[in-house]
């Protein structure tokens, strides 16, 4: 496979999934403000700290209200990660590729694109219930995703496409965790049980994981929904399920044996994946939270670095999200 291919297919999947991602964590955190009246700025500023770009929000917007975060994260051209610039470019990337892809995904991503562009063009109505607008943001998602799997050859772009979607799943499960935790943990023997219980299970609908995590572990504990979203091996969203998968995929490309490494992208996503697989909540609260999905992060940023310069020829040791014109 071209390198060119591989890499256009690689990033329109990272991008349609960091759409998906945005809508849901808007979305939920809306309906925790109806739950919270009264939560002011806050709620609000840990969207934005979770995305990683406080300094450039601060720098074009600087209060931390719904209007401006809803804007900033939904249709902000400018802005690279909104949910408005993910689509350009993961449709862009898309277009590069159609014949690659089967046709019915293209046109779904063609729907979802054009649908964001009309609702840019009249965002107070986003702005005043971001429900129907995040609705239309994940099934369009969930629709392209079952498209991937139903549709499309399992070949090299098939594993490609799953090893992009699945390391951006994790870098974002990782981060709205942290965030979250991060402010709700040193104020919970502050909290009444409800307002806690409010918050947790509004990260788990944030990772569409609130069903699951009922079915499997019973009443919601901050260590419960750590370990469920960090470390649990069956659920497709959790952490450790992705790094699984996505270790899968890559020996696919690779043809390496299992338990074996033949580049250093295979060896920096088989040892955290191992490093998970054998760890637990107890271990992870005893390095710190905070720390630990820091490190996580940092880790699966390298694997990301050396799959671009191994695959799709990024020079030196940063990756590049480029664009297919």
């Amino acid at each position: 496979m071209l390198s060119r291919v591989a890499n256009a297919v690689y990033w329109m999947s990272r991008y349609l999934e960091r759409a998906g991602n945005l809508a849901r964590f808007v979305d939920v955190n809306w309906h925790l403000t109806l739950d919270l009246p009264g939560s002011g700025p806050e709620a609000w500023r840990s969207l934005i700290i979770a995305s990683g770009d406080k300094a450039l929000f601060e720098e074009r917007y600087g209060d931390y209200d719904a209007a401006s975060v809803i804007t900033f994260l939904c249709f902000d051209a400018d802005y690279l990660n909104s949910i408005h610039s993910c689509l350009w470019a993961g449709r862009e990337n898309a277009r590069a590729i159609r014949e690659v892809i089967p046709y019915e995904m293209w046109e779904q991503i063609n729907i979802t694109y054009h649908f964001v562009q009309d609702m840019a063009k009249r965002p107070l109505e986003v702005v005043e219930n971001p429900y129907d607008f995040c609705q239309q943001i994940k099934q369009g998602d969930f629709i392209v995703g079952g498209i991937e799997g139903d549709a499309m050859i399992h070949d090299e772009a098939w594993h490609f496409a799953r090893l992009g979607r699945l390391l951006e799943r994790c870098d974002k499960t990782s981060r709205i965790l942290d965030v979250n935790c991060h402010r709700m943990l040193p104020e919970e023997g502050d909290q009444s049980i409800v307002f806690d219980s409010i918050h947790w299970s509004a990260l788990l609908r944030a990772t569409s994981a609130l069903n699951a995590f009922r079915r499997c572990r019973g009443r919601i504990s901050p260590a419960k929904v750590a370990e469920f979203l960090l470390l649990d091996q069956e659920f497709p969203r959790s952490v450790l399920h992705g790094l699984i998968q996505a270790q899968h995929s890559l020996h696919a490309i690779t043809g390496t044996a299992p338990g074996h490494y033949s580049r250093e992208s295979e060896r920096l996503l088989g040892q955290l994946r191992a490093d998970l697989s054998y760890l637990t909540i107890d271990e992870v609260f005893d390095q710190g939270l905070h720390r630990f999905t820091d490190r996580l992060q940092t880790r699966m940023n390298a694997a990301d670095a050396c799959l671009g310069r191994e695959f799709f020829g990024y020079p030196g040791g940063v990756a590049q999200v480029q664009v297919e014109q």
